[in-house]
């Protein structure tokens, strides 16, 4: 007789499995929750450090107020990311709590069973000894099956004794687990109740700020307005620089009857745009190292609530010295000089292109062919208010593209 393993004890290593899947799937999203709090953490200090290191605030209100409205954004993103954290560390809590009962259970039943096998053998042991067992065969064939069915039920006998221990081993895990995940709870409450505390603060003096405004709301309402033009300006010219680029390209191609929305592209220059579509989410900052102080899209005024902005690429913000980088192999295409502002270098990659604005001292000149990570200029530090930002634009022929999706942890 050949002993057969249960099915409840089949569909107990299943379950076992199945617990093991979902506790690796919530791991690697506590991973992913606990990097992005990292990321979040890691941009309030660069704020601190770039905009709020100096004890007397530099700037008018207004850059101290866009720069408190950044930092209120990350604190409450912090703060649901940590909330997440909390939740999902919960669910696992109560799942870990189900599975030592469930542990318990099957434990108490391996050990009952366990137990009523070792009586039975003991039993059968008093009754007829194994030498007799097989000395009383009818032939060798009967023999070598008996031979053959006391070895499977020592195995039998002894995996179940491995499964007891492997069980009490769990046990012991999960326990640890356990008491580990409600220690990183009571971590992640207390850090939530600071981020809370020092948001508050960040809105209370975010306040008075706004009462300052709302004092001289002439003054600051005219200076809003002057920004905005600023910035359709240099859209304005940076949309017809990459026109003009795109009808020189093609003339050059021979290409004069294409249309001036879309780069003709060569062989070679289908090869860079694949890569660098390839490379979409990895691309490198523009800056060694800085924070983003105002993404891509429509946003609200910081100080008008009610008042749109639109972006049409991202604001870095990074330390004084600092030197704006190309982000990709390409050529340089044009240097824009703004009247009575500052420089910009746009490189083509493929038909993308990628602009790099607010630039002082440069390095580069029409028709280079530059390298990731080559120097193109330095970026121009505000006298006013000691901010040194780049701003970064991206396209794909004459669309916009959201940087934020380009460039790695933009």
């Amino acid at each position: 007789m050949i002993y057969k393993v249960p099915y409840r004890i089949l569909f107990m290593l299943f379950a076992t499995m199945l617990m093991a899947q979902a506790s690796y799937s919530q791991t690697n999203e506590q991973r992913a929750l606990e990097l992005k709090r990292e990321k979040l953490q890691n941009e309030i200090r660069e704020i601190n450090r770039l905009l709020f290191a100096e004890k007397k605030e530099k700037g008018n209100v207004l850059d101290q107020m866009e720069a408190l409205d950044q930092k209120i954004n990350v604190r409450q993103q912090l703060i649901r990311v940590t909330n997440q954290q909390s939740n999902l560390l919960n669910r696992q809590i109560n799942a870990n709590i189900r599975n030592i009962s469930k542990l318990r259970q099957e434990l108490k039943s391996l050990k009952e069973e366990y137990a009523a096998m070792i009586q039975k053998s003991y039993q059968n042991k008093s009754k007829q000894s194994r030498l007799m067992f097989l000395l009383s065969s009818k032939n060798f064939y009967q023999a070598f099956k008996r031979f053959q069915y006391m070895k499977q039920y020592t195995e039998f006998r002894k995996k179940q004794g491995e499964q007891i221990i492997e069980k009490t081993d769990d046990l012991a895990r999960l326990n640890k687990d356990l008491n580990e995940e409600r220690k990183v709870k009571e971590i992640l409450i207390a850090q939530n109740q600071k981020a809370k505390d020092l948001l508050m603060v960040e809105i209370k003096n975010q306040k008075e700020l706004l009462g300052t405004i709302r004092k001289n709301e002439g003054k600051y309402a005219s200076a809003i307005e002057k920004k905005k033009q600023e910035a359709k300006q240099i859209d304005r010219q940076i949309d017809n620089l990459i026109r003009s680029a795109i009808a020189l390209s093609n003339k050059e191609a021979g290409k004069t009857n294409s249309s001036s929305n879309t780069f003709v592209l060569t062989p070679e220059a289908t090869i860079v745009a694949n890569n660098f579509s390839a490379n979409k989410g990895k691309l490198i900052w523009p800056v060694e190292k800085g924070f983003k102080s105002q993404g891509f899209g429509v946003y609200n005024d910081a100080v008008y609530p009610g008042v749109k902005h639109e972006s049409n690429g991202v604001i870095i913000t990074t330390d004084q010295g600092a030197k704006a980088r190309a982000i990709f192999k390409g050529e340089v295409i044009a240097i824009i000089s703004v009247p009575g502002g500052n420089k910009a270098v746009q490189i083509k990659h493929g038909n993308y292109i990628s602009t790099y604005y607010n630039l002082s001292n440069l390095y580069v000149k029409k028709g280079d062919m530059v390298e990731a990570k080559t120097p193109l200029g330095d970026i121009y530090t505000n006298r006013d208010n000691g901010q040194t930002r780049l701003k970064f634009y991206l396209h794909k022929d004459t669309a916009k593209l959201n940087p934020e999706e380009w460039v790695y942890q933009l």
